[in-house]
């Protein structure tokens, strides 16, 4: 791998380029066995057959009379037929039933309450029923060893009601990517800074995007800037799945993380073409692959949607579907370096009357001004083969902190 660190990002790696071969290092072999308790949102790793049919009785799909069918061939209401009330069905009787109930033995059929009326001892049926009418047949919602949910299948709490319906009460799925972040440098701290002292918060904002995104997450304490320090954190965690730095990714005398990986295992990628935060690096000891985000705030989320997003689903065998976006119409100009995707954070003003919604690029848009993306409604992407887009412009704003 190149210098950087006495050569600069000369060369940056497309995004596209950096995020498959990310992807192609990461292998999706772990699974687990959970309860259906736990297994909403999961992803299913092997074959899901119905253990049990279900209704896996003959039942009354509505209130009622249990009969015979051929027992009311020809009534109406000029002419019923006359049954018996009785406790079980044979020629000529019929029994009261209630929507969910048992059918009895002999009866093939049921006649609504409102079609019948009892007259002395007897039942005047005024609507013949024809063999099976009315009746829920065993197996007619769900067969015994009908294939209900094949591997790749993302469950939903109706997929776990109707799992529990036939007998299914533990299923493989997926296992969780296990991520661990651990934020970097000296000047960072959790509580009052002084100066000089920067507030850590990338571990808080891409913890929970982890856990968002379908990740077990462990965090970590803040390392500092020393390489035998952060190599020991790095060995640490590499029981996870994935580790995730925040910080020292870039290229001066302090940005010690891909040489730490770098002595441990392999980093492939470092420096992207995309803004802000070009200095991410990408890298893979042992079968852990390791995320190192640029410290910048905003240049940490970028990175963290755009490389362990995709790895996250990747890993948890999830469909990686790109965020929602919506189309609104340019309010000013937006500038960007050709060669480099460029996300511009935007505020949207919804209009009024005839008018569409409206993005405004906001104008502070460094990567270390947090509040341009906590406070923008989204981001304009601008692909690398544009300088720019003009205002009046329609694009579409992707709303990336969707919650999935």
């Amino acid at each position: 791998m190149t210098d950087v660190r006495r050569s600069g990002f000369k060369q940056r790696t497309r995004l596209t380029e950096a995020r498959t071969r990310l992807l192609e290092t990461a292998p999706v072999d772990r699974t687990e066995r959970v309860p259906l308790s736990a297994a909403d949102g999961r992803v299913v790793a092997e074959p899901v057959d119905a253990a049990r049919n279900v209704p896996h009785y003959a039942r009354a799909a509505m209130d009622g009379w249990a009969v015979r069918a051929e027992d009311t061939f020809g009534a109406s209401d000029r002419s019923p037929a006359v049954l018996r009330p009785a406790d079980g069905v044979g020629p000529n009787d019929a029994t009261r039933v209630h929507t969910g109930s048992e059918l009895p033995d002999g009866a093939d059929a049921v006649v609504r309450v409102e079609a019948a009326e009892q007259v002395g001892g007897d039942l005047e049926v005024f609507d013949a029923v024809a063999e099976g009418e009315n009746v829920a047949p065993v197996g007619e919602d769900v067969e015994a060893g009908q294939r209900l949910y094949d591997p790749g299948d993302r469950l939903r709490p109706s997929d776990l009601g109707l799992l529990k319906s036939v007998g299914v009460d533990v299923v493989e799925v997926v296992a969780e990517p296990e991520v661990a972040v651990v934020p970097t440098g000296e000047e960072l701290v959790q509580a009052e800074p002084e100066p000089g002292e920067v507030v850590e918060t990338n571990r808080l904002t891409v913890s929970r995007l982890a856990e968002r995104w379908g990740a077990d997450v462990t965090r970590r304490e803040i390392v500092t800037d020393d390489l035998e320090t952060l190599r020991a954190a790095i060995e640490r965690d590499l029981t996870r799945d994935v580790v995730v730095t925040t910080g020292g990714s870039s290229v001066g005398d302090r940005d010690l993380v891909p040489e730490a990986v770098a002595e441990l295992g392999e980093v492939f990628v470092h420096g992207v073409a995309l803004k802000p935060g070009h200095p991410v690096a990408l890298g893979r000891v042992d079968d852990v692959s390791v995320v190192m985000l640029p410290g910048y705030p905003v240049a940490a989320i970028v990175n963290a949607v755009q490389f362990l997003r995709p790895l996250i689903k990747h890993l948890g065998g999830m469909p990686r579907s790109p965020p929602p976006t919506r189309e609104a119409t340019l309010a000013r100009k937006l500038r960007s370096e050709p060669g480099v995707r460029t996300f511009a954070r935007v505020t949207v003003d919804e209009g009024d009357g005839d008018d569409g919604p409206e993005a405004t690029p906001t104008r502070a848009g460094g990567s270390g001004v947090l509040s341009s993306v906590a406070l923008s409604d989204g981001w304009v992407v601008v692909p690398e083969a544009r300088e720019g887009i003009p205002a009046g412009e329609t694009v579409a704003v992707e709303n990336w902190e969707h919650h999935e």
